[in-house]
């Protein structure tokens, strides 16, 4: 499960005197233990009683108009501090099952019941309510491909909540959650760790039951792009799918520009040719997904 941190007992700090202090460390977000000594740091905001509630009015009273130049997650969350290319702050609400929320947007938007991982670290502090709870596991993700139905190898932990109080780091690619309600409406405060390679790291949703990989959640912006560019490009586009197909540093990315070309191609046989250069690929996540096309290629051909 996520690393539980000793949140120690320095006294209740601002949100502004926080970032102060975290501006002025030298914490590494790839370091799990450099990372984990920022917690402490979190919990003392979390000893602030009255911030959020100070923000949260004085946006209300502005229409909210911060929160939306500047939040681009749903509106679980309140954007405490944008990306600033080290980390992001942010406080998450979490209704209960019964709360009106839920019962009219259903689980969802507040991605309950999705056992997932993250590919960022963060940490997390229980602030308010009883905490939501969450089913834990934890994985290897650089022991497999991460090609949909392949065995994840998911170990279970435990089930537990994010009590008030608790701080916790989340491991990148160690820990798998699948989060649940609270059992009344509850707040965590976050510090998202982040760093440049983040865009082109897989996050992941599983099948807890099968143990399996159900689909990728990653999708950087170039990505979109690229099938864009190879739809209306012309010649230029699809020579620069081809590269990426061929040479671009991330696996994801060299598959999106194969399924792009793939995609141009005027029959069965020619879109099978097109991911056959994928089982070619040195990296299993493109050979796997390229195999999977061509089977589903070779399926719908079948009498």
């Amino acid at each position: 499960m996520p690393r539980l941190i000793d949140p120690g007992s320095g006294g209740a700090l601002t949100l502004d005197a926080l970032v102060e202090a975290l501006d002025a460390s030298d914490f590494d977000v790839r370091d799990e233990d450099s990372f984990a000594s920022a917690g402490p740091l979190l919990a003392r905001l979390g000893r602030n009683r009255d911030f959020l509630a100070d923000l949260v009015v004085a946006e209300l009273k502005e229409r909210c108009r911060g929160q939306t130049a500047l939040n681009s997650y749903g509106p679980q969350v309140f954007l405490l501090r944008p990306n600033n290319g080290r980390y992001v702050l942010r406080a998450n609400f979490w209704p209960a099952r019964g709360d009106p929320a839920v019962r009219t947007s259903g689980t969802a938007p507040f991605f309950y019941d999705v056992p997932h991982d993250h590919n960022f670290p963060f940490l997390t502090y229980g602030y308010l309510g009883p905490g939501y709870w969450s089913d834990y596991y934890e994985y290897d993700a650089a022991a497999i491909d991460g090609v949909p139905g392949e065995e994840a190898g998911l170990r279970f932990t435990q089930r537990a909540r994010l009590a008030p109080g608790t701080l916790m780091l989340y491991r990148c690619g160690v820990d798998v959650h699948a989060q649940l309600p609270p059992d009344s409406f509850s707040v965590s405060l976050n510090i998202l760790g982040y760093d440049l390679a983040q865009p082109w790291r897989d996050q992941r949703r599983f099948d807890v039951a099968a143990g399996t990989v159900v689909q990728g959640l990653t999708t950087a912006a170039s990505e979109a792009l690229i099938a864009l560019a190879v739809e209306f490009g012309g010649g230029n586009g699809v020579d620069l799918a081809q590269d990426f197909a061929a040479a671009h540093p991330c696996p994801r990315m060299r598959f999106t520009a194969l399924a792009g070309l793939a995609g141009q191609a005027m029959t069965p046989d020619a879109r099978a040719a097109v991911y056959e250069q994928g089982l070619r690929d040195g990296s299993g996540y493109v050979a796997r997904r390229a195999a999977q096309e061509i089977a589903q290629i070779e399926r719908a051909q079948a009498p």
